[in-house]
């Protein structure tokens, strides 16, 4: 598969720093593992970083630190080649059709088939990690032809099509592709035929529905 929906440079950079939470570090590093295009990203990420340190003098480390080297090398990063040099890709043994993908092994074990979903509603199933120790991160199952609820996001919603495909105003989403989503989205993703669509989606705060009913199920299903 190509994805052909990225990652935000700001969650590359985030990520090559080691500021994301370990939920949205997992989502991330489930796409990186298919996506080329964002291990090249990465790869610049990381060497506009080393290079930074390695011209600064000794600094007190802290949060602010933290931020100011991410903003530089996201200033750095953006202004570089889009692919910033070649990356060789190491070749991988055949995928394991009940293996899910490395990076969600800590949080949801490694086979599809051990799985235990949760009915949300009709043609909706969920899996909420009991191993997240802060931003929520959720499986979803969710059949097709199925519409989600309009909704936006408090903040930061990040989620990875593992199978399946959904459509909304922002395009088509299909296995492989990732959704970078900020506050300023709001959306109504509806699933292609064909069979379910699965995602893996990490949010640091709770989705924001303008329709009644959903915010009357929103304390049921806990997002």
């Amino acid at each position: 598969m190509t994805p052909r929906h990225h990652l935000d440079e700001a969650t590359v950079v985030s990520y090559a720093t080691g500021a994301l939470s370990p939920e949205m570090a997992a989502v991330a590093a489930t796409h990186l593992e298919l996506c080329s295009h964002c291990r090249a990203v990465l790869a610049s990420a990381e060497r506009v970083g080393g290079a930074l340190l390695g011209q600064q003098k000794p600094q007190p480390t802290g949060a602010e630190r933290e931020r100011q080297l991410r903003d530089a090398m996201a200033e750095r990063l953006s202004a570089a080649p889009a692919h910033g040099g070649f990356v060789r890709d190491t070749p991988e043994p055949p995928a394991d059709p009940d293996g899910l993908p490395r990076p969600l092994h800590a949080f949801f074990g490694p086979s599809w088939r051990a799985l235990k979903w949760r009915w949300m509603g009709p043609g909706v199933q969920m899996i909420r990690s009991a191993k997240s120790s802060g931003d929520t991160l959720i499986l979803l199952r969710i059949g097709p032809g199925k519409g989600m609820p309009v909704h936006s996001h408090g903040s930061t919603e990040l989620t990875q099509i593992l199978r399946g495909a959904y459509e909304d105003e922002l395009g088509h989403f299909s296995a492989g592709d990732v959704a970078d989503l900020g506050p300023d989205v709001t959306h109504r993703p509806v699933t292609s035929p064909g069979g379910p669509c699965i995602c893996v989606a990490a949010l640091d705060a709770p989705l924001r529905f303008p329709g009644w009913l959903a915010r009357m199920v929103q304390p049921l299903v806990g997002l």
